[in-house]
């Protein structure tokens, strides 16, 4: 059975997923969830939504998937157990490291591996699972053939609508690296929906174009195809859109997956009204064709052309139906406006015209040019969606009515059942209660959750049963299924965790990454113990020596397939004694720090770390676990700040470009075997002088072998 899985902002959005069909919801607290700028949920207002959802049956998942510093690990575990403690159905992480501490501590807690985990890889989910973790939210670059290709017995849940993000999730270091804002951390600031322009040997090729921007995933021209597959949960972005967006496209998708027989065509011009930044139905179904680069912003749904203009009004031929009140936008110039006034040919005042007519709205937005007119607020459809319908409950009811006996209604939903008992039955005497007394009274459940769908009535002739003893009975018997269904607390099972000791690694020597055989000949020469080579040829040729390890591309399906001797590798796997970790591993605590050196024989730290918060780190394991941890820390190059699937911005392959946006700032950008890399504008050069040791990374770019050393010997 497919789950369709509903974004949840606030408690607005809440209510509107719940009775428009959602069977789960996601929702997250003020922090440690991937939208922090989200209205979230408060520990209060997450016990009521989680006891809400589960009296309608409804799962609630919260979004605990940001990576965790050590000063917040205690706060991070804390906040667990009270979701725990509260019945929360399952936690969604991406911190490996509380993954792992997570799991065992709390072993019957669920636990999904988050978007932001980065499961593009078979090998990462089937890690995954071996860590215990019930379900991987897949990244939005895998395919649906792929995903019909995993045989880990692990649930699989997909994006099947919403927002996009460029870069693999997970992986995007862009805001983090301009602006000190964090997308592993909930803080991002949309640096893809930015204007820039691209450059070829210092030639403008593209300009002033949002060349990052992805369209609105939508697939439900192609629904039937993904609920034939693996996936378990169909989940839709969105926990920064209105309650009304989050109940129509809820609604939309319930459709869809019930196979109800609706206008998909008209539907969607609907929902254009709502949010559309143009559709795709992306890397899923291999859509080439996922970017609009011509705005970042909802266009709605085109509605008509401007057919004349004076310094007052606007004149517009209608294609659609257009309402007082309704927000339109004029594609071309970017302008908009609220439909305040609405006049017909004659310049009168209406409130509604249709297709085919000549309107006039005011000038007020200063006009000048003939423009597509689009609708971007439908009125009366915000009106008619913030007047849902509420979801019921089905049960079934049992009234037994016997003389000297207490009278008894028994409340059933198949899975929970409650009695609820009222006064002694007493013989009648004058004027005896009948059957369809009883039932009428006890069927008002018109301001309860429930709705009877089967009710059977055990009862003596001749008996007395006071109406007001009925109500009473019927509302403690809802009131207790209720409770009931809501749930209480619960007691957790809870282990304490004991931690091997680790053996003593290396920690003081350098390592670097090469592009060129310049680079490559250069470094063997100097005093470095590992070298990754991003290039097979280079590598195959260069093998025999122990230090040069194969760079191996990212986000590879199969990981372990493509493996050589010696391999840096950028997501996590089962990993083996042949393999190193890249800084994309997102290490930013001790934990993560402790189990991967299971795997690993060094940990590159996370480049969003600061110095203090590196000390910090170094200093907490020593002190927890007794043994100096060897770090890898980029002390020179350029960041890689995202990398993307498909060669997004047509370029040339293997050829260098430069990205530059409004500050000036020039981003290098290549497509290598399909993927996009855009490196950051600076190369970071931190001389750490740190009081412990540690293993120095240099990334090399465009160096020259002279450059290499100058750097080398500035750093060292």
């Amino acid at each position: 059975m497919h789950e369709l899985l509903s974004p949840a902002g606030d408690i607005n959005c809440l209510y509107q997923a719940i009775h428009n069909g959602a069977d789960a919801v996601y929702l997250g607290l003020k922090e440690f969830g991937a939208r922090k700028f989200s209205k979230n949920f408060t520990n209060e207002e997450i016990v009521e939504a989680i006891k809400l959802s589960h009296l309608y049956g409804v799962k609630v998942y919260v979004t605990m998937n940001t990576l965790v510093k050590d000063s917040e690990v205690d706060e991070f575990l804390n906040q667990v157990e009270f979701l725990y403690k509260n019945r929360v159905d399952a936690i969604l992480m991406q911190d490996f490291g509380m993954i792992n501490l997570v799991r065992r501590m709390y072993p019957k807690l669920e636990i999904h591996a988050s978007t932001q985990a980065n499961s593009s890889s078979i090998d990462t989910i089937r890690m995954f699972y071996n860590m215990g973790v019930k379900r991987v939210v897949l990244s939005r670059e895998v395919t649906l053939d792929e995903i019909n290709s995993i045989d880990v017995p692990i649930d699989l849940e997909v994006f099947i609508h919403g927002a996009l993000c460029i870069s693999y999730s997970g992986n995007c270091l862009m805001s983090s690296m301009i602006g000190n804002r964090s997308g592993n951390r909930g803080e991002c600031a949309g640096s893809c929906r930015l204007k820039y322009d691209l450059l070829k040997d210092g030639k403008i090729i593209k300009k002033d174009k949002y060349l990052l921007s992805t369209k609105e995933l939508n697939t439900s021209i192609r629904f039937n195809e993904l609920l034939k597959s693996k996936i378990k949960s169909f989940k839709i972005e969105g926990r920064m859109k209105s309650p009304e967006y989050v109940g129509f496209i809820t609604s939309f998708y319930r459709k869809l997956i019930d196979q109800k027989e609706f206008n998909l065509d008209e539907e969607i011009n609907r929902l254009k009204t709502l949010y559309n930044r143009d559709f795709t139905t992306g890397n899923l179904f291999n859509d080439k064709n996922i970017m609009n680069i011509n705005t970042p912003n909802h266009i709605g749904l085109e509605i008509g052309k401007v057919i004349d203009i004076s310094k007052d009004k606007i004149k517009i031929k209608l294609k659609r139906e257009l309402n007082q009140e309704d927000g339109i936008r004029f594609l071309e110039s970017g302008k908009g406006l609220i439909v305040n006034f609405l006049y017909n040919d004659k310049h009168k005042l209406i409130s509604s015209a249709k297709k085919g007519d000549i309107v006039y709205v005011d000038n007020k937005i200063d006009l000048s040019s003939k423009d597509t007119v689009s609708k971007t607020l439908d009125k009366k459809l915000n009106t008619e969606l913030s007047k849902y319908k509420e979801k019921k409950i089905d049960i079934d009811i049992h009234v037994i009515a016997h003389k000297n006996e207490k009278l008894k209604v028994t409340f059933s939903d198949k899975v929970n059942t409650i009695s609820s008992f009222g006064n002694i039955v007493e013989e009648s005497i004058n004027a005896p209660i009948s059957k369809d007394v009883i039932k009428r009274q006890i069927l008002k459940l018109g301001n309860t959750p429930f709705i009877c769908n089967n009710i059977k009535i055990d009862m003596d002739k001749d008996i007395f049963i006071n109406i007001k003893d009925l109500n009473s009975i019927r509302r403690k018997a809802s009131e207790l299924l209720i409770e009931k269904r809501k749930g209480t607390p619960i007691d957790i099972e809870k282990h304490n965790i004991s931690f091997n000791k680790l053996k003593e690694y290396e920690n003081d020597y350098l390592t670097c990454s090469v592009i060129t055989e310049e680079q490559l000949i250069t470094c063997l020469k100097l005093d470095f113990k590992r070298i990754y080579v991003n290039d097979l040829n280079l590598y195959n040729k260069y093998k025999s020596n122990d230090k040069v390890y194969f760079f191996l591309d990212r986000n590879k399906f199969n990981i372990k397939d493509n493996l050589e001797k010696r391999t840096l590798v950028s997501e996590y796997f089962e990993f083996n004694n042949s393999c190193i970790g890249n800084y994309s591993l997102n290490i930013e605590n001790i934990y993560s720090t402790y189990y991967l050196l299971d795997r690993l024989n060094s940990i590159p730290i996370s480049v969003e770390l600061n110095k203090d918060e590196i000390n910090n780190l170094y200093n907490s394991f020593v002190n927890k676990f007794k043994m100096s941890p060897p770090l890898e820390i980029l002390v020179y190059g350029r960041v890689e700040n995202m990398i993307i699937k498909g060669n997004i911005l047509n370029i040339e392959e293997n050829k260098v470009y430069d990205l530059v946006d409004k500050k000036k700032r020039v981003f290098k950008a290549y497509c290598k075997n399909n993927l996009t890399h855009i490196l950051n504008y600076e190369v970071s050069c931190n001389n750490y002088n740190f009081n412990f040791p540690y293993i120095k990374r240099f990334d090399f770019y465009e160096e020259s072998g002279k450059e290499i050393i100058e750097i080398i010997d500035k750093l060292k």
